[in-house]
């Protein structure tokens, strides 16, 4: 079996490297690509050209235009990358028979209320990212290809830059932080993201009618305030030394971005669970291995 996976040095595509590879005959690109294969999403002409040189049986695509607020300016290419690549990446995969993983986002609905999302709830992006993800999720579906995608929250790796590095750095250096306190999701690690498409793609050969739209997220929930807290507090009892003395609650309303945020990334995973016998472990294991592995270095 051959795999093709698109974005291999992302957060998720670094851990799928490693999850990835005892299925099969892997093969990694990032966006520079390597041997004359193109993993850049923003050339459509190479990507369909890479995908009918290899042929893979399963193509995962871990690249995507993830800059929230640039993608209110970079329209065209937001889109080109998280749809229109989608659309050359199923179309070869039908012509393949291939199964096509993709990964999406809580971003495709509108972030109200406080009820988890559930896979058939309307999609109503609040910004151009969210816009580009729906399109491109609804084009693979409409494509008809063997599909599986996973739309996650609040993803984090320990490798690279994220929140907890990014509030451990802060309270180095200030008294006081500000965090936001309104918006609610569930941080989920990249390599338990891996893990799941690993085990999800083993039961998908076995059994195509699961394919579809999943939810996949850590269990239970928290705000960016009790984020950073449960960072900070757990990094002081590894012994870590910080300037900071509060961290103060503030609202969304009172950080304005470009694009718009939603409250709401709570994501119902009832679906996969039942699907695939899984049973998701709460954000706190998963942010506890992650920050034992920062702090250790």
């Amino acid at each position: 079996m051959k795999i093709l996976l698109l974005g291999k040095n992302g957060q998720v595509g670094w851990e799928l490297q490693r999850s990835l590879s005892p299925l099969g005959e892997l093969i990694s690109l990032d966006r520079h690509g390597e041997d004359g294969l193109c993993g850049d999403l923003s050339d459509l002409v190479g990507l369909r050209a890479t995908l009918r040189r290899v042929r893979p049986d399963i193509i995962v695509n871990a690249a995507a235009y993830t800059a929230v607020d640039k993608a209110e300016v970079e329209i065209e290419l937001a889109h080109c990358v998280n749809a229109q690549a989608c659309q050359v990446m199923a179309e070869e995969a039908a012509a393949l028979d291939a199964w096509l993983i993709h990964y999406s986002t809580d971003y495709v609905f509108n972030g109200q209320g406080s009820t988890p999302w559930v896979e058939t709830d309307a999609v109503a992006p609040l910004n151009r990212y969210g816009v580009s993800k729906a399109v491109g999720e609804q084009v693979i579906i409409d494509s008809g290809c063997k599909h599986l995608i996973f739309r996650t929250s609040w993803c984090y790796g320990a490798r690279g830059s994220n929140f907890a590095k990014t509030m451990m750095r802060l309270a180095r250096e200030r008294d006081t932080l500000s965090v936001i306190a309104d918006q609610i999701g569930s941080p989920t690690g990249a390599d338990l993201i891996a893990d799941v498409t690993a085990l999800a793609i083993r039961r998908v050969l076995l059994a195509p009618e699961l394919a579809g739209v999943y939810h996949l997220a850590a269990g239970g929930e928290v705000s960016w305030h009790g984020y950073a807290s449960f960072v900070i507090d757990f990094a002081r009892r590894q012994g870590e030394a910080f300037a900071v003395t509060a961290i103060n609650t503030i609202e969304t309303s009172a950080y304005p971005t470009p694009a718009r945020r939603p409250l709401n990334s709570r994501l119902n995973t009832h679906k996969l669970c039942r699907a695939f016998s899984l049973h998701l472990p709460d954000w706190q294991s998963g942010v506890t291995r992650m920050l034992r592995e920062i702090l250790d270095k």
